[in-house]
Order: structure tokens, then C-alpha cells, then sequence
């Protein structure tokens, strides 16, 4: 298989084309870019699962095209819809118990399921266009560092789908925020673009921890190949180590990305993935990750940091 890079308008045919043959195709979200396939199709969704080499245990995000199918795929909490009408379109993704229609594979076999709506014109226009919600894990190989342009995407999957939808650059630059919705409160599953103080005025943040499974959840994720570790004041190891810094350089380092010179964290988001992959394309021996500032949507990069760090 050849994968192509298709350009939009006259790609969003091929696209649906794509889709309807049940086969998966890369699309641009504000996020990062998601490998997108039929989530109300089991043989479509197992496509994702090869195609990104992911284990079955970690459930896909159903990205819905309007949010009449909230209702038809879960049975949402009252604090659910006041969140939907705030936050959708957007990098918001709500764990909430599931109806029927959503197959067992997409939720990894649990009792809830994790949708969303994203704000992307192209990727919304596709799923309007397709009529039925789509399931969308980030467009890369399973625990590798997420796409933020097409051209990330067809390094990682190369071969193994057929077409990319090229949307430019992501806005955002990380994963949708997840939480679980629940009559109690809210948990925050996964740190992101939408924060804590985003999210207090809707209902109470609860900080215990309960047995779900949300994407993207395992401690190892988002990683380079090329070995990285987090630390307040990085310094280089080696004559082949490489800096990833908040602001601004460091002495002796082989290769530095600076994430926002203006020390504006929103832009540091944005430019994290592909800091970490031009990093990881120049032959180093380690990485060091300056640590950043955990307000707002620092905390969510210092999560997707720790969890590059993991390995």
C-alpha cells in the first residue's frame, strides 16, 4: 500500500470513499491529527488497532459529527450537557457510560466510552459529510510521539493507510483534555488544552481515582525513540545530548528546540510534538526535558513530558 497525502476540497471525496469501504484515513483535528475510521464499525475500528500496532485493552475517542448522537451513544450525566454546550466543538473529550450501539472493541470491553467534537473545519466537514461518528486515536504508531502535520503522520504510517487529509499544522499541539462525567463530579483522566479552572465552574473536581481506562492513559506514552529524561535544570550528559527547553538555550548542548521564546505556555503546547520529533530525527544519544511551569495547560505538558520520560 502507497499512502498519498490528499489536499482539501477535492481530497474530502476520496476520503469519504475511504470511509465508507471501511478503511481508516488520517485527518487533521485541532489537536493533533487522528487516525479516523466507522466507530459504529467493529472490522473498521480493528483497522486502527493494526494500523497503529495499539493493544485492544486502550480504548478509541468516538468523535461525534452533531450532538443529536450524544444521546444514541451514552446516557450523558446532567453535568455532560452543560459541558457539551460550552466546550464542543472542542479539545474537550467526556468519559460517559455507554449505550449499546458503541461496539466492544472501541471501549476496550468497559462500560463507558470516551467521545468528543472537534472543532477542525476539514475533519468536521468529513464527518458531517460521513453522517455517522468516527473513531480517532492520534495518527502515529501506538506510543510514539503524537502528529501535528501530515507529514508527521506519514512517517509514522507509511504504508499501512491509505490516505492522509492535509489540514496544516494543529492548532493546539496536544491531546483533547479527558474527563470522566459522573453524577458526583468530574475526574480528570487526561490533562489538556481545556484546564481545571476551565472545568470547576460545571461541577465539583473530584481527585479520586476509579477503574477506567481512558486512551492514552498508560504510564508510557507520546515517546521518542531516542531516550528522554525530565529535569528542572537539564545539563548535557554527553557530547550527543539534546535539549528540549521551555524559554531558552542552555551551554553544550549538541541540538536545542526552545518550546516559546515568550514564555507563553499555550504556544509551548502547540509546539511540543514536533520539538520532540525534530529531536528525535538528529541522531542523539538523550534528550533532556526541561521541566516547565504546571499552570493552565503547562500541566498537561508536563504530563505528556513524564510520560515520554517513562520508558
Amino acid at each position: 500500500m502507497k499512502t498519498r497525502i490528499l489536499q482539501a476540497p477535492d481530497g474530502v471525496s476520496t476520503i469519504l470513499e475511504s470511509l465508507a469501504a471501511g478503511d481508516p484515513v488520517a485527518l487533521p483535528t485541532e489537536t493533533v491529527y487522528g487516525l479516523a475510521a466507522d466507530a459504529l464499525s467493529p472490522d473498521a475500528c480493528a483497522k486502527i488497532f493494526e494500523a497503529k500496532n495499539r493493544p485492544l485493552s486502550d480504548p478509541l475517542i468516538v468523535h461525534i459529527p452533531t450532538i443529536d448522537w450524544l444521546p444514541r451513544l451514552t446516557s450523558p450525566p446532567p453535568p455532560a450537557l452543560a459541558l457539551a454546550e460550552k466546550f464542543w466543538p472542542g479539545p474537550l473529550t467526556m468519559v460517559l457510560p455507554r449505550q449499546s450501539l458503541v461496539p466492544d472493541i472501541v471501549t476496550a470491553g468497559q462500560d463507558t466510552v470516551a467521545i468528543r467534537m472537534s472543532a477542525h473545519p476539514l475533519f468536521t466537514e468529513v464527518a458531517e459529510r460521513f453522517g455517522k461518528p468516527l473513531a480517532a486515536p492520534s495518527a502515529n504508531r501506538f506510543g510514539r510521539i503524537s502528529p501535528t502535520t501530515a507529514a508527521h503522520v506519514l512517517a509514522e504510517l507509511d504504508g499501512r493507510i491509505p490516505f492522509i487529509l492535509d489540514g496544516g499544522p494543529c492548532s493546539h499541539g496536544i491531546e483533547s483534555t479527558i474527563i470522566h462525567v459522573s453524577d458526583e463530579g468530574l475526574r480528570i483522566l487526561r490533562e489538556g488544552p481545556i484546564t481545571r479552572d476551565d472545568l470547576r465552574p460545571f461541577a465539583q473536581i473530584l481527585e479520586d481515582s476509579i477503574a477506567v481506562s481512558a486512551p492514552g492513559g498508560l504510564k508510557s506514552h507520546y515517546a521518542p525513540r531516542t531516550p528522554l529524561v525530565l529535569e528542572k535544570n537539564p545539563a548535557p550528559r554527553s557530547e550527543k545530548t539534546g535539549l528540549l527547553a521551555f524559554s531558552s538555550p542552555r551551554e553544550g548542548f549538541a541540538k536545542t528546540e526552545i518550546l516559546s521564546p515568550k514564555s507563553d505556555l499555550r504556544e509551548a503546547a502547540a509546539n511540543l510534538y514536533g520539538a520532540m520529533r525534530r529531536l528525535d530525527e538528529a541522531g542523539l544519544d538523550l534528550i533532556a526535558a526541561e521541566e516547565i511551569p504546571e499552570t493552565g495547560i503547562g500541566a498537561a505538558i508536563m504530563e505528556r513530558l513524564r510520560k515520554a520520560a517513562a520508558r
